[in-house]
């Protein structure tokens, strides 16, 4: 579990972390570097819930190592899908990090939700719905390997 306590924003206590795939933690369909050590850190305090339509048809292999929920979501709906996965979660236990137009309902329904910009960019929909917004994947892991930092810069 991962506790925030945020002044002017509250606690949150989160117990899964639901990632998106290719844009957010991977790019053509493999891993970013520094993403595999991080989610190993991670998954020793939360539940990692992995969530993609699998475009590149690798995230079985890529993921193989890791501890967490693997969702091959269907095509079409796609952010329908990863938002019902969060609400399924509840979201005020749930962080939530993404990249595109596809992310935007499961940003909009966590408890946390970051956006992040990574080698295929960020749609600005998945900007506008996320908590916080970082400049790329490995400083999201890094802030809820740290949640002082997050307590940081939600407080108002």
């Amino acid at each position: 579990m991962i506790a925030i306590d945020a002044p002017g924003w509250g606690t949150r206590r989160i117990e899964h972390l639901v990632l998106d795939f290719n844009g957010t933690l991977a790019c053509d369909g493999m891993l970013l570097p520094g993403v595999d050590e991080r989610l190993m850190r991670l998954s020793m305090k939360v539940r990692l819930h992995l969530v993609t339509a699998d475009t590149f048809g690798t995230v079985t292999e890529e993921s193989r190592r890791f501890e967490l929920a693997l969702k091959i979501i269907k095509k079409g709906a796609e952010d329908a899908q990863k938002a019902e996965l969060v609400q399924r979660l509840g979201p005020l236990q749930v962080a939530a990090i993404g990249n595109g137009r596809n992310d935007v309902g499961m940003l909009r329904e966590a408890g946390l939700s970051i956006a992040v910009l990574g080698p295929e960019g960020a749609s600005s929909e998945a900007l506008a719905a996320a908590t916080l917004v970082c400049p790329d994947t490995l400083s999201a892991l890094d802030l809820l390997l740290h949640p002082k930092r997050l307590a940081a810069t939600l407080r108002r």
